[in-house]
Order: structure tokens, then sequence, then C-alpha cells
């Protein structure tokens, strides 16, 4: 097994890797600030994902401030970091620590995703997001174009794009182990939490949660029970589905070995839907226009139990959440969430491949600070484009069963007005 160690060298051997509507990523700005090279942090979220970011935030450098609307989330942050000043608002927090922060981190549910890493990036902060970048493509496009408008070191929160073992997959890929590939599926056995019914009854907030901080820029609507903290990921509001939770993931192998990111429709198909959850279930079949590098190539995402036809892989059962790549000469299945454990059925013998080792996913966030050289999941040139990926699905879940034509360069369906799922409507007092 080969690699290289340029970045760049890497992503050459993608097909249109840096081709971006914004532009390849400009150097990121001057190194932090830290005079010991420690990297100030200021975090936004605490719980769930940000419980393991956090991790890595003061293993490579010091919390220096953070932000969650719960007062119980809070109170354990000062706990631990009890150095750190605490704020419920992320807009009065960005506005006090400008000084005195080199980095952002955003790890909230996704409707907060764009707002609170704009004002980040716009104050000249680095920034790391979690996935999807954003909750709708406009606001993916917005985020993109930040980042190189201003220069800064950016990271979507997508861990498995670091693995060695998922680089290397995606390098033989496009060495024609498995041949030339016009046929993908991926698949998840989430959601694991209720979608596809209505939105619950009206009822007081608990006591420590600041309510109107939570909402931040989705639309006004009284609390209820199953919002927060966690269930949040089915509400069309608030979240993205299963498709937005784990697309970034499974697709991921997929999208490093063959850059989907050019596409041309977007069809879905799904359980009863209404406009508060996502449904139940769903499979999304996306067309994706050839480049000068491969052919067009159809993707197929399924959720809520539904799974690729077992004849499409006899030889094996069918893992509950996984990826699949059929080529003329073999097929390369992954039977896991993050594509890092992947094995190649039939196929050619393509010797040594060459492939970039990471330093750590977090760390080549850190590395890209310190060194302008950008990480892998950058948000121009991979995470924008692979959260745009799953986004479009989303979209398309409004007008089941009909064929939608999506123009890029115009951000828009062109058969379907859909233009409210692309750019979302922003309560007053956040803007993009």
């Amino acid at each position: 097994m080969g690699r290289l160690d340029s970045r760049r060298e890497f992503l050459q051997l993608s097909a249109g890797a840096l081709a971006q509507a914004v532009g390849v990523s400009a150097m990121a700005a001057a190194p932090p600030r830290s005079a010991n090279e420690r990297v100030d942090f200021a975090m936004i979220g605490f719980g769930g994902r940000a419980d393991v970011v956090r991790v890595d935030a003061a293993r490579t450098g010091n919390i220096v401030a953070l932000c969650d609307p719960d007062e119980t989330a809070l109170a354990k942050a000062r706990t631990l970091y009890p150095r750190a000043r605490t704020f419920t608002d992320y807009r009065s927090m960005l506005d006090a620590i400008r000084k005195s922060v080199d980095a952002v981190i955003v790890c909230t549910p996704d409707h907060h995703h764009a707002t609170a890493a704009a004002q980040a990036i716009e104050m000249g902060k680095h920034c790391f997001v979690e996935k999807p970048l954003a909750r709708t493509v406009w606001e993916v496009r917005r985020l993109c174009q930040l980042a190189h408008k201003h220069g800064v070191a950016t990271q979507m929160g997508n861990q498995g794009t670091a693995s060695g073992s998922l680089r290397h997959a995606a390098a033989m890929v496009r060495a024609g182990a498995i041949g030339t590939v016009t046929e993908v599926h991926c698949w998840t056995n989430r959601p694991i939490w209720p979608q596809g019914g209505p939105r619950p009854a009206p009822a007081a907030p608990p006591k420590t949660l600041h309510w109107d901080l939570w909402l931040g820029p989705a639309p006004d609507r009284p609390y209820g029970e199953g919002y927060h903290p966690f269930k949040w990921r089915g509400f069309w509001a608030f979240g993205s589905g299963a498709l937005g939770d784990m697309g970034c993931h499974l697709i991921n192998l997929p999208f490093m070995a063959l850059d989907l990111r050019n596409v041309k429709a977007v069809t879905a198909e799904s359980g009863p839907c209404n406009w508060e959850t996502f449904p139940a279930w769903c499979t999304v079949r996306y067309e994706i226009a050839p480049t000068r590098h491969r052919p067009a190539v159809t993707l197929t995402w399924y959720d809520g139990g539904k799974r690729p036809p077992a004849s499409l892989l006899p030889e094996v059962k069918l893992a509950s959440s996984g990826s699949l790549m059929i080529g003329t000469k073999g097929k390369m299945y992954a039977p896991s969430d993050y594509g890092e454990k992947s094995t190649i059925f039939g196929g050619v013998e393509v010797g040594d491949v060459n492939f970039p080792l990471s330093p750590g996913h977090f760390d080549e966030f850190v590395r890209a600070i310190k060194t302008g050289v950008p990480a892998m999941a950058e948000f121009p040139s991979y995470g924008g484009p692979l959260s745009e990926l799953a986004l479009l699905g989303i979209a398309a879940l409004r007008m089941p069963q009909r064929r939608l034509e999506w123009d890029s360069p115009a951000l828009r369906f062109t058969n379907a007005d859909l233009a409210e799922t692309i750019k979302p409507r922003l309560r007053s007092g956040h803007h993009l």
C-alpha cells in the first residue's frame, strides 16, 4: 500500500476534486496567535458530538469559551473547563471573544450550523462544523464562499474521511480495481428516533433551557417534548433526517472514489411525508453527470429499513448499513457506517496505490490552522459538495415520485418550485 505526502496530489488523482463553483480554497489565514503554538478554541454546543470533539480540542489547544442554551450543559462545561468563559447565546459569545480566540467549533443541531459558522468566519476565525455542513444547499454554498473569501482553515466533522483504510479503498477504485463504476448503493439502519409523525403538543420547556436561543434562526414555535436534546434530527425545521445524519458518512467512500459532485437529477420515494417530520423510510436515486474521468453514475440511498436488492451481491448477506460500488470488473462492498472495512468481489490487480495518510481528523484541522495545508474535509473542496449531495436528496423528499432536474449554478430545480427547501427563511436577529 502506497501513500502520498501531498493532499493536493491525492485530490488531483480524483476527477475534478478541485473544481468548485467557488474556486479552490485560499490558503488559511495567519497561524494562531498563541505563543506556545496551541490553538485557542471557542465551542458552540456542549454534549452529544461535542463531547468527542472537545477532547480533541483540549488535547491540541485551549478551550477558552463555551456556549450552550442549556444551563445544565453549561454547568458541566464549567466543571470541566473552569477557565473558559461561558455563554448561552453564540452571537454574544463571538462578539465578546473576537480578539481572544483562533478557531470556532460548531456542534449544534443542524439548523444553527450555517448562522454560527458564518459569523465566526466573517470574523476571520478558523471553523470546524459537524456534518452535514448545513441544513440546506444554499447555506452550504454560502459557507463555502465565505471560507474562500476570508481565507480561513475549515473542516467538516466527518471523521471517517481521515481513515487510512477508506482512503486506500477510494484509491483502489480510482486505479481501476473494479473497472468502470456506473452504479452505487448506500444504506443505513437509521432513523433511530421517531419520524413520520406530527409536531408534538406545546409544552413548557425545561427550566434550564433557553428555548428562544435553542430555536435560533428557525421559525418561531412553542417547545414540544422530543426536540431537545437529540430527537430534533427527525424534524424538518431543525435536522436533516437519516440521510443528513448518516449520508456524509456512508456516501463518503464512493464520493472520494468517484467525485460525485455533479448531480443532474434526483428522484425520491418515501413513506407518508409531512412538513413536520421526515418520513419513516425513503429511497433516493441520484443521476450524476459524467466527467472526463468517468461515465455517468447512479447513486441510490436507502434508509428506514430499506436496503439494496440482495441479488446485487449474492455472495454475502448485506449488513444493516453500508455501501456498494458496482463496476464492470468487480464490486466493492463496505459493510459499515464509515467505509473503513471494504472488500472487493471479483476485480483486477492494480498493484500499489497512492493516498495520503492522515495525522488524525481533528489534527488535520489544527495543521491547517498552523500551516495553511487544507484538511481533506475542508468546506469548499470536499465537505461542502459532500453535504450538498445529501441535502439534494432531502429536498427531493418534498416531491416524492417526481424526477427533479437540478441546475447547480443557479441553485434550483428547473422543473419544481422548492426554493424554501434550498434556501431557508431565517428568523429575525439571524443572518447569513
